[in-house]
């Protein structure tokens, strides 16, 4: 952010160096005082990053300025940039000087997202096949909401569309079981509701859901293998608030309800110093649990001196083989816990996923949330990453959904699909940016992707143009022609082919499932497909709205809701926890906020 003005001061006399001195005081006092003057560089920027990211004070959004974006950038290189280009430039010749002071660019406190950038439309004949890892976190969809209840709109990069569509729960009754896997597999093909008068697009839906074991409650308890939690929790002064520290506790007493006699918890918090709170303790033992959880207090800076290697000590005290081990980190954003080197707290983190302990992230409150790091410590770690707004989103996730959670049924899950080229123009990839991998990397074991809990859906969209329509790049003149005709007749029926790589546990070599996608004879209307897919749509819809997507043309939120509405008027559609119904809210809250542009 830089001041949007510079007046020139010019110098009609200078009689002493003393006149001089005054009045650049008195440009920098002014500057100071300026309502443009840019906010102080944040304590947050203290956190090394790996990627490019954009740090924000909702509900403005601010990109980190080139010279920052940088690998291991530290506080003190951060720091240095700002004062830099905070000093003020003048030159004095024979003329009258002119003092200018220099564009001022600081990182704004705030919470911290990642950059993406919506994936490509791609051409078939160029680039046939998608590549890409499945992603069961849920911390933008939460996140987003968070924004909206407090009437702001949520910053661009705050919004990843794939965990806003896979928040909810699928029926996927049209779906096959391939071989042996795990899960079930369906496709859906529609019209695109976002194209111009002269497009036909469509929408290809690609979706998979773990095979739902029964419901795990105390009374049924043989579904959800033994547990081993570790829970690492801030308690550092910043998170002394009800939407943190009081409600990451409410969070905790609720899971410990859940807790069984074969279950082992243990509690490692971190601040000024970082101490065992409880020690390995049986799961039945609730009442000293709680007790446990309900003395954390919040005080003193983040420093916790190797706090991330205790909860991994606390856990391999414990380490149940064939059972679930995993650390839950409790947190406002700070990553202060002992390792100040970015790489090195991933690799310890990998380090341990590959000796059975795995990672989940839960982010609380706001104005330093560390959102991108939560979800690369979560992606690296085997688990998941939550954004805990509420209670009753604590209750979803922990509770509602707790083989979802923690009970993982296929890890390292690949999806690659190949486009047919004389049946597809273009297509792209809806969301899922930061997942795309590359194509050599679906048959690569050593390459990390995403875990399906007990009774998940994951949907991934792509948007098509098919064979003959009007798509978003001219026709070449040489180069297709030759590759079409060069092109696999006898496939010539299909759309495309899918291929769904996994393991049956993370240690196991990959199993491969395949399966080719038949075309379309006659146009499918959105408004005549499966409920699911309807929905699916209309929230991959919000989301690109809230990214102000150029793709979508003129779609607004209210579309949302009313494409939202037509999926909820099916009697088949379950939404007995009310999700759908508030994400309906959602978009009019969007809409309410959308301010009016003048028609001239």
């Amino acid at each position: 952010m830089s001041l949007s003005s510079t007046k020139d001061f010019r110098l009609q006399e200078l009689s002493t160096s003393t006149l001089l001195v005054s009045i650049l005081a008195a440009l920098s006092l002014s500057a100071c005082s300026s309502q443009q003057s840019v906010a102080t560089a944040s304590d947050n920027s203290s956190r090394m990053i790996e990627s490019e990211v954009s740090v924000t004070s909702a509900p403005v959004v601010v990109s980190a300025p080139a010279s920052q974006v940088r690998r291991k950038a530290t506080n003190s290189q951060a720091t240095s940039q700002s004062m830099s280009q905070a000093n003020v430039l003048y030159d004095i010749s024979s003329e009258p000087a002119i003092i200018r002071p220099a564009p001022i660019v600081v990182e704004q406190t705030g919470d911290n997202y990642q950059k993406n950038i919506a994936n490509p439309i791609n051409r078939t004949i160029d680039n046939p096949v998608a590549t890409l890892s499945i992603d069961t976190d849920t911390g933008s969809y939460s996140n987003v909401r968070r924004y909206l209840n407090e009437g702001q709109m949520p910053p661009a990069d705050a919004v990843r569309i794939e965990e806003m569509i896979n928040y909810f729960p699928y029926d996927f009754s049209n779906s096959q079981r391939l071989g042996q896997a795990p899960f079930v597999v369906e496709t859906e093909i529609v019209d695109s509701p976002w194209d111009r008068v002269d497009q036909a697009n469509q929408i290809l839906k690609v979706g998979i859901k773990a095979v739902d074991p029964a419901q795990y409650t105390r009374s049924v308890n043989t579904q959800l293998p033994p547990a081993n939690l570790v829970f690492l929790v801030d308690v550092s002064g910043s998170m002394n608030s009800s939407d943190k520290l009081t409600l990451a506790k409410a969070t905790l007493n609720l899971l410990a309800k859940q807790l069984r006699a074969e279950d082992t918890i243990s509690i490692v918090t971190y601040s000024g110093s970082t101490r065992v709170a409880l020690a390995p303790t049986s799961g039945d033992k609730t009442a000293t649990i709680q007790a446990a959880i309900n003395s954390l207090k919040a005080a003193g800076s983040t420093n916790g001196e190797d706090a991330l290697k205790l909860a991994y000590e606390q856990a391999s005290q414990t380490l149940k083989k064939g059972s679930i081990n995993r650390i839950l980190m409790l947190t406002d954003g700070d990553f202060n816990v002992g390792i100040s080197d970015v790489d090195e707290m991933l690799d310890l983190v990998k380090a341990n996923r590959d000796r059975g302990i795995s990672l989940s992230t839960l982010g609380f409150g706001r104005g330093n949330l560390n959102d991108y790091m939560m979800e690369q410590m979560a992606d690296n770690g085997n688990g998941n990453y939550s954004y805990i707004d509420s209670l009753s989103e604590a209750k979803k996730v922990l509770d509602d959904e707790l083989n979802a959670t923690f009970n993982t049924v296929a890890s390292d899950v690949k999806i690659q699909l190949e486009f047919n080229p004389t049946q597809v123009d273009e297509w792209r990839l809806i969301g899922y940016e930061n997942r795309v991998l590359a194509e050599e990397d679906f048959n690569n074991d050593k390459i990390d992707a995403g875990e399906l809990g007990a009774g998940k859906a994951v949907v991934a969209l792509f948007e098509l143009t098919p064979k003959g329509e009007k798509g978003a790049t001219s026709p070449r003149r040489y180069a297709d022609n030759i590759k079409t005709a060069t092109s696999n007749k006898g496939n010539n029926k299909e759309l495309g082919f899918l291929k769904i790589r996994y393991k049956a546990t993370p240690q196991s070599s990959s199993q491969l499932l395949e399966v080719p996608i038949a075309t379309v004879n006659k146009r499918t209307s959105l408004m005549s497909a499966h409920p699911d897919t309807q929905f699916a749509v209309a929230v991959a819809s919000f989301g690109q709205r809230l990214q102000q997507s150029p793709y979508i043309n003129d779609w607004q939120y209210r579309d949302s809701t009313q494409l939202a509405n037509q999926s909820l008027s099916y009697q088949t559609v379950n939404d007995t926890n009310g999700l759908r119904r508030g994400f309906v809210e959602l978009t009019e809250l969007a809409e309410a906020l959308q301010p009016i542009k003048n028609k001239q």
